[in-house]
């Protein structure tokens, strides 16, 4: 629901009042944002600095900005994460998820289970699988293409959103054949979008001193350009208040905006705050200077330079619950953002960090999230087209909001790396039948 234009015009004479009431460098880009202009790298990092008045202002205009895009309407998906492996050659300083092949907490899903979840999530309305996980060692490089490929055959309908540029590169690697070639045999196995995550903080300085050895920022870009170019559309994000500083913050919005001036294949832009706790590079203090996370004024900050940063390039701006906690994420949609991601079921990655949030809110919940603040819910699918909207809440609960009366159905990580039939002992997912990833690439080269 877009507003009116006598609507907008109010709106816009409170924001102006806010500007004009900020620190002068603060509003030249806010008025700058406002006007249509596009905002700078000095201009985000200058906004990376406001208080008071100021980081009002920047609220108040990411919120004008949104609403001139997305109307009142905050969407959500139905989907569930499988992370089925956390069996991981690399060693990240930021990740608490990750074993290594020998320890005894490496657990590896078996085909027939992946494919059980993602079906319980289809009868549970999910319309999405999220698919990540660790880069396991020796690892064949079609794994990911039949993994899909399973997935697809048991569920034609089910969008499979899965493998960030790091897998991808990764399985590449393994296959001895191009970034592209991979990306076509998992477009064509079934992926329907990439998670433009393995983003971190887009400044190479960053990536040495965090996770040296990781997919390199040109790598990535890379990979997110060659999907978009094959039909593959991804998502982005950023991964902040650990090193970086503010002008780095700033790099990274334009490096995204970049890349979609370039391919408009990036469907959401996701800011992600670093979860300390059990992040080996803060609990062993493995890198100087950093941080405990991002404070709540960096979130705000973060989320709403983004939509000023980024308006009129991509229209979506996600909050992670998982990461920011419900609180947190529902004050977000008045700092710029229009959607509060999905509902998830299992969330791996951010629980083994210490996140307190992470395995399921049913879609309920969510649209309770919305209805507060006097917006209105729609659940959307992964490229962001709207399934229903709700202006009322419907008289009889549904499957995922029962489901949620009994989470303990879908397990958990704790409960997971100590399951015996899951323990890691190589790559368990079998081969399915078929031409290997090579020899379908020879073929199509053939032809």
């Amino acid at each position: 629901m877009i507003p009116n234009p006598s609507e907008l015009s109010h709106l816009h004479g409170a924001v102006e009042a806010l500007v004009n009431a900020a620190d002068p460098a603060v509003a030249r880009a806010l008025d700058k944002a406002l006007s249509g202009g596009e905002v700078s790298v000095d201009e985000a990092e200058a906004l990376f600095g406001a208080q008071d008045a100021g980081l009002l202002a920047l609220m108040a205009t990411a919120d004008a900005l949104r609403r001139r895009v997305n109307g009142d309407v905050v969407t959500y998906v139905v989907n569930r994460n499988i992370n089925f492996t956390n069996v991981c050659i690399k060693h990240c300083g930021f990740c608490a998820f990750s074993r290594d092949h020998r320890e005894e907490e490496g657990y590896f899903l078996p085909l027939n289970e992946i494919v059980r979840r993602a079906a319980e999530a289809a009868e549970l309305g999910a319309t999405e699988v999220c698919v990540q996980a660790g880069l396991p060692p020796k690892m064949d490089g079609s794994l990911y293409v039949d993994l899909a490929r399973a997935i697809k055959s048991a569920l034609p309908d089910m969008h499979i959103h899965g493998f960030s540029p790091e897998e991808v590169l990764y399985g590449a690697v393994r296959s001895r054949c191009s970034v592209e070639e991979y990306l076509v045999a998992l477009r064509d196995a079934g992926v329907g979008s990439l998670p433009g995550t393995s983003a971190e903080v887009l400044a190479q300085s960053v990536r040495d001193r965090i996770a040296p050895g990781r997919i390199s920022a040109a790598q990535w870009r890379e990979v997110i350009t060659t999907a978009h170019r094959v039909g593959i559309p991804t998502t982005s994000t950023i991964m902040f208040g650990h090193v970086e500083t503010d002008r780095e913050r700033a790099e990274h919005l334009a490096f995204v905006r970049d890349v979609q001036k370039e391919t408009g294949g990036i469907t959401e832009f996701v800011p992600l705050s670093f979860v300390h706790a059990e992040a080996p590079m803060w609990s062993k203090r493995l890198v100087d200077g950093i941080r405990p996370g991002a404070t709540g004024a960096d979130v705000i900050r973060m989320h709403a330079i983004a939509r000023v940063v980024l308006h009129g390039w991509i229209d979506n701006i996600q909050c992670s619950w998982v990461k920011e906690g419900p609180k947190l994420a529902q004050a977000l949609l008045s700092a710029g953002c229009n959607d509060v991601g999905g509902t998830l079921i299992n969330e791996s990655i951010s629980t083994s960090a210490g996140a307190s949030y992470g395995q399921l809110v049913p879609p309920s919940e969510l649209r309770r999230w919305v209805r507060d603040l006097g917006r209105v819910p729609a659940e959307r699918d992964t490229l962001y087209r709207v399934r229903r909207t709700f202006e009322q809440e419907p008289s009889e609960p549904e499957a995922l909001d029962l489901a949620a009366e009994q989470p303990e159905r879908f397990g958990s990580y704790a409960e997971l790396i100590r399951m015996p039939e899951y323990r890691y002992e190589g790559q368990r997912a079998p081969r399915l039948e078929g031409p290997t990833l090579p020899e379908a690439l020879r073929a199509r080269g053939e032809r």
